[in-house]
């Protein structure tokens, strides 16, 4: 069986995978998918190379951590690197108390998730995620979520990043200097907020959702020249833009989980076409983007089954002739700066 190529986490020992598998569908992130299902495409993943999964406590509330574990708990547990997340504990749900609506029912007892980036609040978020995924080991741990994107309030988002970084950030600095786990970094939406938290502090890898893809490349001007100049390795989240980017763009289309304004569907149209006149399919120009960037060491799409899986495995090693993302430049539908191979 052959491994996917790997590269390394910033300055740090851990090499991931180039593909990784994003562990958000299998906590029921817009479809509700069986526990077989999660388990089959776990294993279609590793079949395929994949050897770096991430998941969070808050994907399903539970759900997506324990499924991964199932999947990974027979493995080599130095064959894979495992990334889960901190900003969240969950508690099991109160008489009356409703769940919230982020995820399908997933038939889970009923957790509820509760905002908690304090120094305590990290300690015991990890130590519920290693009981969930029933693995020893966490490889890199991210602070999840401390963006606008899921705040929707500057004054919250101030105050969570000054608790994140005046507390979380040093019990997990902590826990990597003592070697408990390999790397820490940031997981969120935005690549204004991310070149802030890599302002902030001494992190190895930045999760970063949507940012940097084949459609809109906002992570380019200051973010990931930052990234560089650091030595911070950047992952890659939502490399499809959520959906716009699989192919057979129409309107209604998604883009960041909504549907798609028209302006970005035409774009998206455009790139496309320019994809089919090089014989070549949207998603695998999409997949292979991100990487071209010296900054990038993982793209994680989700997926929703084995045949995605499969599907993105394939799309990573389609060969792209030079002259498609000449093309793109010339027509304006690519960022002049962004790395490509001519």
């Amino acid at each position: 069986m052959t491994v996917l190529p790997k590269r390394r986490v910033g300055k740090t020992k851990l090499e991931v995978t180039t593909l990784g598998l994003g562990g958000a569908p299998m906590g029921g992130f817009r479809a509700t998918i069986p526990d077989a299902e999660a388990m089959a495409l776990s294993e279609a993943a590793w079949q395929g190379g994949v050897r770096y999964f991430d998941t969070s406590p808050f994907y399903g509330y539970g759900r997506s951590e324990l499924r991964m574990g199932a999947a990974l708990r027979e493995k080599p547990r130095d064959d894979f690197v495992l990334s889960t997340k901190i900003g969240r504990i969950l508690h099991p749900l109160r008489p009356g108390e409703k769940k919230p609506a982020d995820f399908r029912e997933n038939g889970l007892p009923g957790f509820a998730p509760v905002f908690d980036y304090s120094y305590d609040g990290v300690m015991r978020s990890l130590e519920h995620s290693h009981l969930r995924l029933g693995l020893a080991k966490i490889d890199i741990a991210l602070i999840h979520d401390v963006d606008f994107w899921t705040t929707k309030d500057r004054a919250v988002l101030e105050e969570r990043f000054k608790t994140v970084m005046d507390s979380g950030y040093k019990a997990l600095d902590e826990l990597r200097k003592a070697g408990v786990i390999g790397a820490i970094g940031v997981g969120i939406n935005e690549a204004d907020t991310s070149l802030r938290f890599i302002q902030a502090g001494d992190f190895d890898c930045m999760l970063l959702a949507g940012r940097y893809t084949l459609l809109e490349q906002g992570g380019l001007d200051a973010f990931l020249p930052e990234c560089v100049k650091r030595g911070v390795s950047v992952i890659l989240g939502g490399p499809y833009n959520s959906g716009i980017l699989t192919g057979g763009v129409k309107p209604g289309v998604t883009h960041d989980y909504a549907a798609a304004p028209a302006p970005l569907v035409e774009k998206a149209q455009k790139i496309e076409a320019v994809c089919q006149r090089h014989g070549v399919d949207l998603g695998a120009a999409a997949m292979q983007f991100p990487l071209f960037h010296p900054a990038l060491c993982a793209v994680i799409p989700g997926a929703l089954s084995v045949t995605e899986v499969k599907q993105n495995v394939a799309r990573l090693s389609a060969k792209i002739p030079a002259e498609l993302w000449s093309e793109l430049k010339r027509e304006k539908l690519l960022d002049p700066a962004a790395p490509t191979p001519n």
